[in-house]
């Protein structure tokens, strides 16, 4: 049984691609149609892939790997965070710092230091130092959280990492090509999907489409680990599942237009 239904991906929005003159062709196979010149993704084909990433998703935690979890556009902060956290994974929801994966020996001394800072705010070490530089060191600390705080625990590559939006992360999308660390993603209509290893075909600027696959992926996870509580959400029914994407949208009684 499919882990995500029709209905499902219809009330989040996963089925609004860019407008038509946002696109890229090789996008061409993930489309369904075109209506009021926006590009409406075939959920038929959203559906299967997210059974393809879950499983894939699973078995690299059930494997003994980590997976990190990468968005940092507005609508996909929150998500990630809720979602890596949750499932107990490493994010990262801000900036992505160049060298995070490809020079990760650098990205680690940074938290080192952060853990510096903390521990001499912990110890008393700050009532020593004059207050311009205790100043200084933290909001040093408050920057290296930001940018850092979502894989501070990471310690070795991730067997994986899932991103929202390859196009924007196109930087994090090098970096795990080029060390051939597999990559999870959400595909817009405009983005690349041959970069793109286990691709999930859907609405990559909606906050409840992002929540909503993001959450699948955390699931996932959890599921490897077994024991953890899985979100309350119900399976995909059948029926809808292999109904036509218009039939699923005429039966569903939600009518096609862009969220705003």
């Amino acid at each position: 049984m499919a882990v995500i239904s029709m209905k499902q991906l219809l009330e989040a929005g996963v089925h609004f691609g860019h407008q038509t003159r946002r696109w890229n062709p090789k996008m061409a196979q993930f489309i369904f149609t075109e209506r009021n010149g926006i590009y409406i993704i075939d959920l038929q084909k959203t559906v299967k892939k997210v059974d393809e990433a879950y499983n894939y998703a699973r078995s690299v935690v059930e494997g003994g790997e980590a997976i990190l979890f990468v968005g940092t556009k507005k609508q996909a902060q929150d998500a990630i965070k809720e979602e890596a956290e949750r499932c107990g994974m490493y994010f990262v929801s801000q900036r992505w710092l160049g060298g995070t994966l490809t020079n990760f020996k650098t990205i680690r001394s940074r938290i080192d230091r952060l853990r510096k800072i903390e521990q001499m705010e912990q110890d008393g070490s700050f009532e020593s130092l004059p207050k311009k530089e205790v100043l200084d060191l933290q909001k040093e600390r408050e920057r290296l959280e930001k940018f850092l705080g979502g894989i501070r625990n990471m310690h070795k590559l991730p067997g994986a990492v899932f991103i929202v939006d390859p196009r924007k992360e196109r930087i994090a999308v090098a970096e795990a090509r080029k060390l051939q660390i597999p990559i999870i993603g959400i595909v817009d209509t405009n983005c690349d999907p041959d970069e793109i290893d286990y691709v999930i075909p859907g609405n990559d600027d909606a906050i409840r489409a992002v929540k909503l696959l993001a959450g699948k992926i955390a699931d996932a996870v959890l599921e490897a680990k077994q024991g953890e509580q899985l979100t309350d959400t119900p399976s995909a029914d059948a029926a809808t599942a292999t109904a036509a994407p218009s039939e699923a949208v005429e039966n569903s009684g939600i009518e096609l237009v862009e969220e705003a």
